[in-house]
């Protein structure tokens, strides 16, 4: 049975990260209220801007639910961009994001649009362990990314680096990006977390 995978979508790449999931196999819900985490397997948390997806999370208080959902019962997590800094424990440039609730739980340090602006945005072919056929590079897009400045964690597994950091992580059911790859055709991390979320 295919797991069934929110994707936030307060904004960001929603409609991107849904055609990558059900690309690889699973089946695909929007979800903007706390209700709508009932019954799912796994939760993408997409790029955008994450202080406008913490202010827009916290009427409803939406990282609350998120965070309890992942810690009482399990749901998988997957986050890109944004979404990586809203699920670090840490985030060393946080004075944006202050007064806010973030998801947490992910045991590394990241800082916000290390990599530079819009207009330092850059492609870039990175080896991936633990997605399918991983001997082949995963084309990886970095848009305004956050950089993993440390990784806490014992448990944390670096799965890509790019420049000399973390760039793709994974700690249990968690899996996080800093590069956003709902942007291009290749699937292999989405599917990576299907499997994360079918348990």
């Amino acid at each position: 049975m295919s797991p069934r995978i929110g994707v936030l979508a307060l904004q960001g790449a929603v409609a991107e990260h849904a055609r990558a999931l059900q690309a690889a196999g699973a089946e695909v819900t929007s979800v903007r209220r706390p209700a709508e985490l009932q019954g799912l397997d796994g939760l993408v948390v997409p790029g955008g801007e994450s202080t406008a997806m913490a202010r827009l999370a916290a009427p409803v208080k939406m990282f609350e639910a998120v965070r309890e959902k992942h810690q009482q019962e399990g749901l998988a997590l997957f986050g890109t961009c944004a979404g990586l800094i809203l699920m670090a424990e840490r985030v060393s440039d946080a004075e944006a994001l202050e007064g806010f609730e973030r998801i947490r739980g992910l045991d590394v340090v990241v800082r916000r649009n290390a990599y530079g602006s819009q207009l330092d945005s850059f492609t870039t072919a990175l080896d991936v362990q633990g997605i399918p056929e991983q001997e082949r590079p995963l084309d990886a897009m970095f848009i305004r990314a956050p950089v993993i400045e440390d990784v806490a964690g014992a448990d944390v597994e670096v799965l890509a680096e790019a420049q000399g950091s973390p760039v793709a992580v994974r700690q249990g059911n968690v899996l996080a990006a800093s590069f956003h790859p709902e942007l291009t055709q290749d699937h292999r991390l989405h599917a990576h977390f299907v499997d994360l979320s079918a348990g």
